[in-house]
């Protein structure tokens, strides 16, 4: 079964079609059987430790291991990690890109709907197109923004802003990292710009263009896609699923 569901797992998610810095799909080999599926954000040891004492027999992440450039050698805290997968059986399942540029099921789309946002088009600095540009039916003020964001998502977002309580019709969305991709976004004529983290020139560029930007956390911006691919396995396959929020202020 183990196989099965990460081959479904694999094309649904199109891993071929992206450069990523980590591979994607089974990364650590656990048991064939899987009655339960533990989904996460990132495997940590806290989720780990949670997954293995709810009998999980695999765990779904959008973080795993094995980065480009990252040390070889398994020592320390990726030992750990390991070593407590492979004790208890227990397969790591990740997907990284594939899950932030996913039509259905990436963080970009799910952020979106969350938001109720129309999506128009799909924009990046690559070929590798993962954020998305979507259009409220009604455009909102940009302190009211700034509120939904912080009800929805749970965190206060960084706001910056060249305009007071400007109207944002146009939003761009890429999760996580993504604030190198302001810029692009820009391009396309959006109001706003909303990811996961921020960089000191990222107040320039939002001041000298007069574009919105918002940083909601990368984990924070992260927890929906892995969820929506989670469930969608789940039913496939008639197993037990369970979301463990290990939460990060990051």
């Amino acid at each position: 079964m183990l196989s099965e569901l990460v081959s479904c797992a694999n094309e649904v998610m199109e891993i071929e079609k992206f450069t990523d810095y980590c591979p994607n799909g089974l990364q650590v080999q656990g048991r064939d059987q899987i009655n339960k599926l533990v989904v996460g954000v990132t495997a940590s040891q806290e989720l780990i430790d949670n997954a293995i004492e709810k009998e999980a027999c695999a765990i779904l992440v959008h973080h795993g291991y094995f980065w480009r450039g990252e040390p070889g050698p398994i020592v320390g805290i990726k030992k750990n990690r390991i070593k407590a997968l492979l004790s208890a059986d227990v397969s790591l399942i990740t997907y990284h890109l594939p899950l932030d540029g996913h039509p259905i099921y990436g963080n970009n789309v799910q952020l979106a709907n969350l938001f109720n946002l129309t999506i128009k088009s799909w924009f990046g600095p690559s070929k590798e197109a993962i954020g998305v540009i979507g259009e409220f039916s009604e455009p909102v003020s940009s302190s009211a923004l700034s509120v939904q964001i912080r009800e929805k998502l749970l965190r206060e977002p960084i706001h910056l802003s060249a305009t007071k309580d400007k109207a944002i019709h146009r939003l761009a969305i890429c999760s996580g990292g993504a604030q190198s991709f302001f810029e692009c976004a820009i391009e396309n004529n959006v109001d706003a710009f909303l990811t996961g983290e921020v960089s000191e020139q990222t107040f320039h560029i939002s001041q000298e263009t007069g574009v919105d930007f918002y940083a909601a956390g990368h984990h924070a911006t992260e927890r929906y896609g892995v969820q929506a691919l989670g469930r969608f396995l789940a039913d496939k396959y008639s197993i037990e699923y369970e979301f463990i929020d290990c939460d990060n202020p990051i």
